[in-house]
């Protein structure tokens, strides 16, 4: 081999190298569709949750944490119908576990997964101390890759990229 021509991926680490980065954000898919799935139907089937009071309901929880969180009016407005904003949560979490788990309107879902990540830690989890206590957080910043690059891999959004360009003629 010409001294001019080396290359340390010459012997085939490239390849494995470019497979890893593609389907890199795959793991990352998974988790988060499977947890945000699993979160809206763990607050659906949990008959104390979804009251406007009493022991582990999303009311006590907001009214715990009012004074506490960041954007207290945020707060005040999920207290006037507690119910209704943790159906609202809920039927959020598995939109956006569903749509991640396929790969389907993944910028959109990866977005609404940003958004509820972040008005959670502005409100229920702002108060922790150290910060990175907090699990609303790192949930906001694992959301934000798929934000950027959406589901190019085992995808519905990559199927129907796959059929438009086939149907268009575009090989790129």
């Amino acid at each position: 081999m010409r001294a001019d021509t080396y290359s340390p991926y010459s012997d085939g680490h490239r390849g494995r190298r470019d497979t890893a980065a593609r389907y890199a954000l795959v793991p990352l898919r998974i988790f988060l569709g499977v947890t945000f799935l699993y979160a809206g139907l763990d607050k659906l089937t949990d008959s104390a949750f979804m009251k406007d009071s009493g022991a582990g309901s999303i009311g006590d929880m907001m009214r715990g944490v009012r004074d506490s969180s960041a954007l207290p009016a945020l707060v005040d407005m999920a207290l006037e119908s507690p119910v209704g904003f943790g159906y609202a949560i809920a039927f959020g979490e598995l939109a956006v576990g569903i749509g991640t788990l396929l790969g389907l309107l993944t910028r959109l879902a990866a977005l609404g997964g940003a958004l509820i990540s972040l008005s959670l830690w502005l409100t229920v989890s702002w108060a922790a101390d150290p910060y990175y206590y907090g699990n609303d957080l790192p949930y906001l910043m694992g959301w934000i890759p798929l934000v950027l690059a959406g589901a190019p891999l085992l995808s519905v959004d990559a199927a129907l990229r796959a059929r438009r360009r086939q149907r268009t003629g575009e090989y790129r």
